[in-house]
Order: C-alpha cells, then structure tokens, then sequence
C-alpha cells in the first residue's frame, strides 16, 4: 500500500485519474469498478477531459459500479444510475452494454447478487476499483461489522450512513435504508485499489484504515489499515493505491488545517498491483420493509 498525500482536492483528482488513464493506455479493455459520491467527481471529470482533449478512448472498457440505493428506478435523480450517466457515462464513449450497475428494483434480490458476482468473473475480474471511505470507515455500503470476505449481497444502512445522506432528500424519511453493495471480499479481488478521500470529516476514518487494526469494524482496514469497516485493506495482496491529504494532527498523518484536502492513490509514476480504493456514496431511497429474496432475477444495469 502506497498512501500519498496531495495539498489540495484538484491535484488529488489528477493524480487519480492518471493511473487509470495509465491502465487503460496498457490494457484497452480494462474492467473498472466505480464508485459514486462527490469525493470521486473530480476524478471523473478529468478522465472526461482526456477523453475528449487526448483522445483516452474508453470503446473496450466495461464497468462495474459498488453499490446502488434499493426502491430507486435508474431515473430517479438519487439514483446511482443517474449520478453516473449524468456525470460520467454520458460524456465518455463506453458502449452502453458494457455498462453494470447494481439494480435497485430486482424483483429477486439474491439472484440478482449472485448474477452481479457471476458477471464480473466472466468479464475477466475488476483491474482498478475506485473507492473512498465514509466518515464511520464504510467502504462501498459495507458498513462497520461487515464481514471481510463478503460478496455482493442487500445491505441495511447504518444510522450514521442515513443521517449522512438525509441533505440530498427534501425529508428524512425519504432516505433509503436498504442498497446493494459489492461486499468486502468482492473489492478486495481487484488488481488495483485507488482509495480516495477529502475534507477533515474523513480524517478519523483514513487513520484508524491507515494505522488501524484489521477488524471487520474498519472494512478499509483490509485494504490499507483499518477504520471501522476499511480493515479490510490490509490483506490486499499487494499494493493499494492511496492518498490522504485531509488528516488532522490527531491521525498522525497531516494537520488538516494546514493540508485542506483529499486522500487519493498514489503518484502517477508508481507502478500499482492489487490494491483497494473506496468513495463513499451519496444518495439515497425509500424507506420500505426489507426487500424480497426470493423471487427472479432481473439482471437489469
């Protein structure tokens, strides 16, 4: 694990970007599992400027996306359908079927999961997993006690996780409490984790994952060292990539005041294996009883 500090937000953006650029530029037809939220929009954003200023063509990449709010219909502007179309997909040349991104309105939620875990195994295995890390130490909706060798699996939200998300919703009862997430186990089988984090609200969370004992408290722990559900990032195989620069003195990382920013994935000119990133999302759906398992799958994405 490679653990960078950048001084601000756009400079951390940049760097993220560049590797990615720099996997796709090796292996045109990269897989690549994105993540939501507004810690990884900066990233997303200068990918779509190379695309279009350097010619980064993205024809041969097919994407998997974490996690997705259940009750939203792709259209519905919480939706991560609708955060990905409108602030990536629809500005990059990614053909529309190599697109997957969790349903959250499978009428079978089980076989839609196990479906999730089949297709992304049949496409080769995720090369870079774009991730961030949530103010409790989540990582996609992995929230703390999460198993570390989960799969793709229905999630009920942590109280912090929905009182988090309730800015997005005109009333708090709007805001989902259940999603589909890639589980633990599922994210740390990428070939290269790029963990992105901003603002002094993540800086407990980057040092207990940085610092932090492996526990399936700290899921990001596994990648890097452990937060509350980061502890995952430690038993990564090989490097993550991964770069904070909005510690405060507390973390023994960085003072925040005197480096306002993001945690992102190393320099552009390392060379990345196996590694762990992730951004914590932001959105949201209805409130509802726990969704049904047992009917069939509608692999929708």
């Amino acid at each position: 694990m490679e653990v960078v500090v950048l001084p601000t937000y756009v400079e951390m953006s940049r760097a993220a970007a560049q590797i990615v650029a720099e996997v796709l530029n090796t292996k045109p037809n990269a897989v690549l599992g994105m993540a939501t939220g507004s810690t990884p929009l900066g990233l997303y954003q200068e990918l779509v400027r190379m695309h279009r200023e350097e010619g980064l063509d993205f024809t041969q990449v097919t994407t998997f996306n974490l996690d997705e709010y259940v009750g939203l219909r792709p259209n519905h502007p919480q939706s991560y359908h609708f955060f990905m179309h409108e602030n990536f997909f629809k500005h990059v040349n990614i053909p529309p079927g190599n697109i997957y991104i969790p349903s959250g309105t499978t009428s079978n939620y089980r076989s839609f999961c196990e479906w999730y875990e089949r297709r992304i195994k049949e496409c080769g295995g995720i090369d870079v997993q774009i991730l961030g890390i949530g103010s409790d130490g989540h990582i996609a909706f992995n929230e703390p006690g999460s198993s570390l060798s989960s799969r793709t699996r229905l999630k009920t939200l942590a109280q912090s996780t929905i009182e988090d998300n309730a800015r997005f919703f005109e009333r708090r009862d709007d805001v989902p409490i259940y999603a589909i997430t890639m589980g633990v186990g599922t994210i740390l089988e990428a070939r290269t984790l790029v963990l992105l984090a901003s603002g002094q609200n993540k800086a407990a969370a980057v040092a207990a994952m940085v610092e932090g004992p492996v526990t399936s408290m700290s899921p990001t722990g596994s990648v890097v060292p452990a937060s509350r559900s980061g502890a995952a990032a430690q038993l990564q195989p090989c490097q993550a990539a991964t770069k904070c620069s909005a510690a405060n003195t507390s973390t023994g990382l960085a003072d925040a005041s005197a480096v306002p920013g993001p945690l992102v994935p190393a320099d552009s000119s390392a060379q990345f294996t196996p590694g762990w990133k992730w951004i914590s999302a932001t959105r949201s759906m209805m409130r509802a009883s726990p969704p049904s398992v047992s009917s069939h799958p509608s692999p929708s994405r």
